[in-house]
């Protein structure tokens, strides 16, 4: 399947097809507000799954032009948020083929996934509570970035941006309980990982 095949879970609302229209009419208003409502997610997403920053822009470039050559295919059968998160794991895996063979080296730190996310807000806590925090969520992305690319993919939907199953199920072109068995053995690696069991 690709990222034009349509699902039948869900429509479209009436306000984004007619942004949609617009947009495949050549509004360039309509498409610079498509951009906008979008970016941030597709490039969070991006840099999620590729963990560097510079890969995660040029993706999120790649993936709008995608977006803008194939919207007159769109069905409109899922919602627009949904496909283009189809769009950024197909491209996303694409590119981490042959990315990861060149840079298996050059994995991204969690110090600098830290930097470059920004720091974790303190709301009242100690230092050392916020270093503790952070540490944490170093080994996290840490463990994360070791699972294979399937894997991450589908925690990184469900639990970074929140995804139901079923729209994972659409983003990554498989069944739901794919879906709940990649993230069942994710978890299951990130536990073992983080309790210091993985050899």
């Amino acid at each position: 399947m690709n990222e034009l095949d349509s699902a039948t879970w869900d429509t479209a609302a009436p306000a984004e097809a007619a942004l949609i229209a617009r947009c495949t009419s050549g509004d360039e208003a309509a498409c610079a507000e498509l951009v906008s409502a979008h970016q941030r997610m597709v490039f969070g997403l991006a840099f999620h799954l590729l963990g560097n920053q510079e890969e995660a822009q040029d993706l999120s470039q790649e993936v709008f032009l995608r977006v803008f050559r194939t919207l007159g295919s769109f069905r409109g059968e899922s919602a627009l948020r949904t496909w283009i998160y189809r769009i950024v794991v197909n491209q996303a895996r694409n590119r981490h083929r042959g990315w990861l063979r060149r840079r298996r080296a050059d994995q991204v730190s969690l110090d600098q996934h830290v930097a470059e996310s920004g720091d974790l807000p303190c709301h009242g806590r100690l230092p050392d509570g916020v270093l503790a925090s952070k540490e944490t969520a170093a080994r996290l992305w840490a463990a994360l970035n070791r699972l294979p690319f399937d894997q991450r993919t589908a925690m990184i939907l469900r639990e970074v941006d929140g995804l139901r199953y079923d729209e994972i199920a659409f983003s990554l072109g498989i069944a739901v309980g794919t879906v709940k068995s990649r993230l069942t053995r994710a978890r299951q690696a990130l536990r073992a990982e983080l309790l210091g069991l993985r050899p």
